[in-house]
């Protein structure tokens, strides 16, 4: 009987547990080469978008049912910067980002060959800007705690767990990050997949040639 367990596992690709009832989501890091620097390119949502205009992000969006997380973000960031995708270089996947609101996005690391050929969807990007990568490495973001309480429904079976209404449900925390740049305020899911960047930067003590 275990032969058959063995079989159904054999080539099996482990993911995340109930990612079924999770947002999707891919986007980029865009690097560009420019001046002899280094930079990330972001993007400033669109005024007239219903989700989240105006602020700042990362090229991206939606898995699609039929798409790959890498094949979402491609698409999505050739879309929205109006560039063919033979100017985007992946070069490499990172670290998934699980947000307590349902949200799952898939970040990659890109390089952009031919910045003056972007020609942004004004449809969904108001305007993009360059940050460079140096000023990103020598600054600490902003950093604030809020926390994250497990608020029963109304409809919640007490009578099912130890001490009934009594139960001690654990607390978490989520930590919202802040870079400000040029006016330009980097927050939210964009600020922590970035710092996660960042991060791993630095633990290979990369240096600006």
């Amino acid at each position: 009987m275990i032969d058959n367990i063995n079989s159904i596992f054999k080539n099996y690709t482990s993911y995340i547990n109930g990612w079924e009832n999770y947002k999707r989501a891919s986007v980029t890091i865009p690097l560009v080469q420019k001046d002899n620097n280094i930079f990330i390119l972001f993007e400033v949502r669109s005024k007239t978008l219903r989700y989240q205009p105006n602020e700042i992000c990362f090229p991206g969006g939606k898995i699609e049912n039929d798409e790959t997380p890498i094949v979402t973000a491609i698409r999505e960031t050739s879309e929205e910067l109006g560039i063919n995708e033979s100017n985007i270089n992946v070069i490499s996947s990172l670290d998934i980002f699980i947000s307590p609101f349902n949200i799952l996005i898939h970040p990659f690391l890109i390089e952009l060959n031919n910045i003056a050929s972007i020609n942004t969807n004004a449809e969904e990007v108001e305007k993009i800007f360059l940050v460079p990568l140096d000023y990103l490495l020598k600054t600490e973001p902003l950093a604030f705690t809020n926390s994250i309480n497990m608020i029963p429904h109304n409809d919640f079976p007490y009578d099912l767990i130890p001490n009934k209404k009594q139960y001690k449900f654990n607390t978490g925390s989520y930590e919202v990050l802040f870079y400000n740049y040029d006016g330009y305020v980097i927050w939210g899911l964009t600020a922590r997949i970035l710092y996660n960047f960042i991060s791993v930067l630095k633990a290979k003590n990369y240096q600006i040639p």
